[in-house]
């Protein structure tokens, strides 16, 4: 016993060896204590400058936030704003100081004591500037920030404008819009990932050699590590591995390694790790890797990263994560990701809220438009679960000099800065296609900045590019039985959250509107009922061609965009209505047909249920009912008297004809083919309005008083039973009292209502925002209505501690991860429904030497006969006998052209009919017979879709229709991108 403890005390002297620390590094907020002023002035960088009549903010704050959904994009305004700050860091310890930068908009000039510092231009990503010369430790500082946010800027080198600055889709939100921190360590230090300004790539954490059945894995943690001080250095590197409750789940160390003075090295280490809880869909298990340098025993520098660790591969044209076919499903949302009166700049906490909305949609993938979302909103997604496809910046189509090195650098610091964050698993290098050798040249950043982070990298279209690890088109459906394809937008309709349906104040006929441009612009001017129902006809062409449909398959798409966004319009408003949800976060019915159709991972659960609309009319109306749901059947039930079962349509979608009004409950009750209840949800009639209701919607770590948090406030008009009455839009009146900003909401009205303390509600409910000021205390706020009980609500912000301009705590520290969908599942997610058969040989009425680009995988590429009917045939020898139960055809026009077509196998026919127009893919079901060729027939001349409205954008573009053919505006004409035959399984 006495040896085992003599044992035990040898093993344990080297730990408590480094327990010891001399770590200085600290990281400080760097976000309050700033002054603004709007315009120019001379001597503003100088440390005397008096600027003690400029507006108090807390970062991040853009100047013109104001007009954040007052204006519409282009009319954003621009120019020179000042940013200024005082500030003191304590002497003790201190060797470096760097200042960390999450963005600014558009381009800045910076000075610290009045010496200029650096200028950052690209209006995207993070920057960081290293002080540590120029500060003066236990004084006053002043760091002065010159910012211009100017359409056209120019990079200052090259004279060179921003691909990205674009009117379109970047709004412009002025000034220091983003987080600041400041960071301290000592002369020997694990570096910022901040390329561009300081030429350093910080930590990379990662995990390799998965068992996901086994729970383990292999992770490694690398430092970029500097040596500053005047002597060389023996270090170790250690890392400690934290779950969430910060239990210490592994540590492990490198060997001791020699660094010089004055160089730099990457260290590392690696261990195998169990238990380990997998990040997924849903799920945003992250854990805390401590690395640690070790100098003589003593911690020298301490940096905690927190990561999760996931499985990802990009083959057989799907998405696999943790080892399980991940269809995408989710939303094309704006970077900017703003909200009315605020802009981007919203603490963390609501960056959580509207984030895990879209999960809540049952999305599991956030598409990024155009440029890198900042870092908040990157870090918010690996909390709640939520993948993403990060851009770099650009606007549309490849570019080649200056403009094409701005987005590779943009590109390298967007990696470098993000490549820790388990949630991005798409690398996006451009809005459209990119050549080949520019595919090649992201793809090399890529794998010398992150080669192990399990990550696709690829570009909008990209279908014959091989070296594109993924693609896919928008408004059309691709498949592939290589890599993954998924539309990067597919329905960009719009409509106002207010217009119900045309029987509903303010009885808003589907379509109304004024032109766009001199152009038709229904689409833009939808009411709930069809918005919901178009998101259901688009969704299902991409689910009809899902992962288990065959050898080559769809993996899914996104729908642009989540939130109605203060960018490019084409509706009656001057701000864009796709969204999902209105500005404020309130759901359209369109976000729950989603929920219901996205429920799974591949196959949608059975369960799903919504019921679209309300049920408040006046006596008489007859309106058709929908329903959208996942099970067979559903039937329709209106004050316990059953109306029967509706017309399925579309997958999803149960309609019941003009059903009668009558006050009382309306339920639907979905079912399986052999009458099994499944689902049911229901609506019930609101009585008149009697009140106000007001329903706080607020940081889960306490409404803090920081001059930046903000509260969320619900006001409803509800009935005597606290039932939201649907269609009440009563004008309300609120009052604030108390340390609080007002920011209000949003409707339709003179500039939207923007900062207005009296504004209606809308489909009987509305949101409005209070920000906190600097002074914690009580808030009152009042709502008021004619004829409606008044409502109040008291809230209280807590004290944050800010000692001479630095902040202790982060913005995001105390947020928690969203584990609600539990951990990635272990069984297969969908169910094969039909099996390819493959083509080995066809021949064809007319140019037989192309016939193969019929079956090639590649939807670039096509066979087209002479326009004559004689010739308008091709035949497909099989692999192998089989009994045939369906051919899929990708034909040119497959928008707007209808084919009468005859399919053979062998001399047998086994279907005749028009194939439809669609987005992609037309698929005829045969009478299921066995052979070995399949033919298919041109029977008549094609025609044009009559109303092919669907095939046009609003301005008049064509949208991508296939391959161009003059044969096929001939009566004769048969042109197939791909053919796919299909046996039951």
């Amino acid at each position: 016993m006495k040896l085992i403890y003599l044992l035990l005390i040898a093993a344990l002297v080297p730990s408590l060896a480094m327990a010891q620390t001399a770590n200085p590094r600290k990281t400080y907020n760097f976000n309050p204590g700033w002054k603004l002023y709007v315009g120019d002035l001379t001597g503003a960088e100088h440390t005397d400058f008096d600027d003690r009549a400029w507006k108090a903010v807390t970062l991040p704050y853009a100047w013109n936030e104001d007009e954040a959904f007052k204006k519409s994009i282009e009319d954003l305004s621009t120019g020179i704003a000042w940013y200024r700050k005082h500030f003191s860091v304590p002497a003790a310890g201190i060797s470096k100081i760097f200042l960390e930068f999450e963005g600014i908009r558009q381009a800045g000039e910076f000075y610290l004591n009045g010496k200029f510092i650096g200028r950052h231009e690209n209006g995207v990503m993070a920057f960081g500037f290293d002080i540590s010369t120029l500060v003066i430790p236990n004084q006053e500082n002043v760091i002065a920030v010159k910012i211009d946010n100017a359409w056209n800027y120019k990079e200052k080198a090259t004279n060179s404008g921003y691909q990205w600055n674009d009117k379109n889709f970047n709004a412009n939100y002025g000034g220091i819009s983003k987080n600041v921190r400041m960071h301290v360590t000592g002369p020997v230090y694990q570096t910022l990932p901040l390329y561009t300004t300081l030429q350093t790539t910080g930590n990379y954490c990662y995990a390799k050699n998965f068992d996901i059945k086994g729970k383990s894995a292999i992770i490694v943690s690398e430092s970029q590590v500097k040596n500053e001080s005047a002597t060389d250095k023996n270090l170790v590197y250690e890392v400690a591995l934290k779950d969430l409750d910060g239990k210490t789940v592994k540590t492990f160390r490198s060997a001791a390694t020699h660094i010089k003075a004055g160089d730099t090295l990457t260290l590392k280490a690696e261990a195998l790790v169990n238990n380990l809880n997998f990040w997924s869909w849903g799920y945003g298990y992250l854990y805390t890797v401590t690395s640690k340098l070790i100098s003589d025993n003593q911690v020298i520098d301490e940096l905690s990263t927190k990561t999760g660790f996931r499985k990802t591969e990009f083959k057989n044209g799907m998405v696999y994560l943790n080892d399980r076919v991940l269809m995408m499903k989710g939303y094309a949302q704006r970077s900017s990701n703003e909200w009315p009166a605020i802009g981007l700049s919203v603490p963390p906490w609501l960056s959580d809220y509207s984030n895990r909305l879209m999960v809540e949609s049952n999305a599991n993938l956030v598409r990024w438009m155009h440029i890198t979302p900042w870092k908040q909103d990157i870090e918010s997604c690996d909390r709640v679960g939520l993948i993403q496809a990060m851009p770099a910046g650009d606007s549309e189509k490849d570019v080649t000099g200056t403009r094409w090195d701005q987005r590779k650098a943009v590109m390298t610091d967007a990696i470098i800065y993000n490549r820790n964050n388990p949630s991005i698993v798409f690398y996006e290098c451009g809005n459209e296609s990119i050549s080949a050798a520019h595919m090649l040249e992201m793809k090399a950043i890529r794998n010398l900045y992150d080669p192990n982070g399990g990550r696709a990298i690829g570009s909008r279209e990209m279908l014959d590019i091989p070296e594109a690890e993924y693609g896919g088109e928008m408004l059309y459906i691709n498949k592939s039985a290589t890599k993954p394809v998924w539309s990067m937008e597919y329905s960009r309709d719009e409509a106002l959250r207010k217009y119900w349906d045309e029987f509903s104040p303010p009885f808003h006929i589907n379509g109304a509107g004024p032109q766009y441009k001199g152009a038709d612009a229904s689409d833009y001017n939808r009411n709930q009922d069809s918005f919901a129902i178009e998101d259901v006809i688009r969704w299902n062409e991409y689910y009809e061609e899902r992962p288990g449909t065959g050898s080559r398959v769809s993996s899914g798409g996104v729908n642009i965009i989540f939130s109605d966004s203060n960018t490019h319009h084409r509706g009656e408003e001057n701000y864009r209505r796709s969204g999902e949800v209105d500005a404020m976060r309130i759901p359209k019915d369109a976000y729950f047909a989603h929920q219901v159709m996205w429920d799974g991972w591949v196959d949608a659960k059975k369960t799903g249920i919504h019921l679209i609309g309300h049920w408040n009319y006046k006596a008489g109306v007859h309106k058709n009912v929908y329903v959208v749901a996942s099970g067979d059947k559903v039937e329709l039930i209106l004050n316990n008297k059953s109306l029967g079962y509706g017309e399925k349509s579309n997958g999803f979608l149960f309609t019941f004809k003009n059903v009668a009004y009558q006050a009382g409950m309306l339920k639907a009750v979905s079912y399986t083919s052999v009458g099994q209840k499944l689902a049911e949800t229901q609506l019930t009639t609101a009585g008149a309005p009697v009140a106000l209701k007001l329903t706080a919607i607020k940081n889960p770590t306490g409404f803090k008083a920081d001059g930046a948090d903000v509260a969320l406030i619900q006001i409803e008009v509800v009935d005597q039973n606290g039932k939201r009455c649907p269609t009440a839009s009563n004008q309300i009146s609120f009052s604030l009292n108390g340390p609080a900003e007002w920011r209000g909401g949003l409707a339709q009205g003179p500039d939207n209502y923007i900062l207005a303390k009296n504004l209606p509600v809308e489909n009987g409910v509305n949101r409005v925002l209070i920000r906190s000021t600097t002074t914690a205390g009580k808030i009152n706020l009042t709502a008021k209505a004619e004829g409606l009980t008044t409502a109040s609500l008291l809230l209280a912000t807590l004290p944050v501690n800010t000692i001479k301009g630095l902040g202790n705590q982060l913005p995001s520290e105390a947020l928690k991860p969203s584990l609600a969908k539990g951990a990635t599942p272990l069984n297969q997610s969908y169910r094969v429904s039909r099996k390819s058969v493959k083509v080995v040989s066809a021949q064809a009425g007319a140019n037989t030497e192309k016939a193969h680009l019929s079956f090639d995988d590649n939807e670039l590429s096509d066979w087209v006969n002479d326009g004559n009917v004689a010739t308008a045939w091709i035949k497909y020898t099989l692999e192998k006998e089989s009994t045939i139960s369906a051919v899929a055809l990708k034909l040119n026009g497959f928008r707007t052209k209808i084919y009468p077509l005859r399919i053979l196998v062998d001399d047998k026919i086994v279907f005749e009919g028009n194939s439809k127009p669609s987005l992609g893919y037309f698929t005829a079901n045969c009478k299921p017979t066995k052979g070995k060729t399949v033919t298919i027939q041109l029977v008549g001349s094609g025609k044009e879709k009559e109303q092919n409205n669907i095939g046009v954008e609003v301005n008049g573009k064509k949208l991508d229709d296939g391959i161009e053919r003059a044969e096929t505006k001939l009566k004769g004409g048969l042109s197939i991108i791909e053919a796919e035959v299909y046996e039951q399984p």
